[in-house]
């Protein structure tokens, strides 16, 4: 197939690869609406500690299948909209409930930069470009889109990028918190894999609960305060660092119990 998402989980980790080569990786409606089914699979399966997104070959994403804009709605109605389809999608990725990193080569534009911003954490090789590009076409970019777009880059820049539409580069994107860390040619993939494995080792609890934080859910602290006690995982991580030893953490999403095997 031509145009598919592609998933492996090896070592806690699950890779998501956007895989349209025709087209420089973009989402089609089909690979739109794959993409929440995937991730309710990976985010239940006990064994992924983290998700990685990336492109096929030398780019990301190169935003929706335009050509997906110009076919006829489904007689399914607005829900099958391509617009309503990349929303859906963005928001499953967003909602993932295990840390998210978005490994980015090559153009990373439209679609791509909306996938791409709801990851929780995104690098970049040198020589990436960056584009919010819904005015070239006369689209209205979604408010859930932007709102998010302007929390990671500001609204000043935020709004750069959606009037004009124009591409930044990677130097660029770094400097205004739309990337978090900018590699060297050739040095992308050892980067994701050395940060991954030091997410796979670290707290789950620790984790599930600063992403909902972050993400603007404030009122659960008595939840998470509840979820540690009863996880005993923070006992184990002080009994692990004064003995030197690496903590065996025991919660998983969802509160339940699972043996810790991952390396920090």
């Amino acid at each position: 197939m031509d145009a598919q998402l592609l998933h492996t989980v090896a070592d806690g980790v699950a890779t998501v690869v956007i895989s349209h080569p025709a087209k420089r990786n973009a989402m089609t409606a089909a690979m739109w609406r794959a993409l929440p089914e995937l991730l309710e699979v990976l985010a239940a399966d006990p064994a992924v500690r983290a998700l990685v997104l990336t492109g096929a070959g030398d780019t990301f994403c190169a935003g929706a299948d335009i050509s997906s804009l110009r076919a006829p709605r489904p007689a399914a109605g607005p829900s099958e909209d391509p617009q309503t389809l990349a929303v859906r999608a963005e928001e499953a990725l967003a909602a993932f409930p295990k840390p998210t990193l978005a490994a980015i080569r090559g153009f990373c534009v439209g679609g791509g930069s909306q996938l791409a911003a709801a990851c929780d954490l995104r690098f970049a090789e040198e020589g990436a470009s960056f584009g919010v590009t819904p005015a070239r076409l006369g689209i209205v970019y979604p408010a859930s889109s932007t709102r998010r777009l302007a929390a990671l880059v500001g609204p000043s820049t935020a709004k750069y990028l959606l009037f004009s539409a124009e591409l930044i580069d990677a130097d660029r994107a770094l400097r205004t918190g739309l990337l978090d860390e900018l590699l060297p040619a050739g040095q992308l993939d050892k980067r994701v894999a050395e940060f991954t494995r030091i997410l796979a080792g670290r707290s789950r609890l620790t984790q599930a609960a600063a992403k909902e934080f972050a993400n603007g859910r404030t009122d659960r602290d008595e939840h998470w305060a509840a979820q540690a006690r009863a996880s005993g995982d923070t006992a184990e991580g002080v009994a692990a660092f004064l003995e030197r030893r690496t903590p065996a953490f025991t919660w998983a999403v969802g509160g339940a119990a699972a043996p810790d095997a991952a390396t920090p």
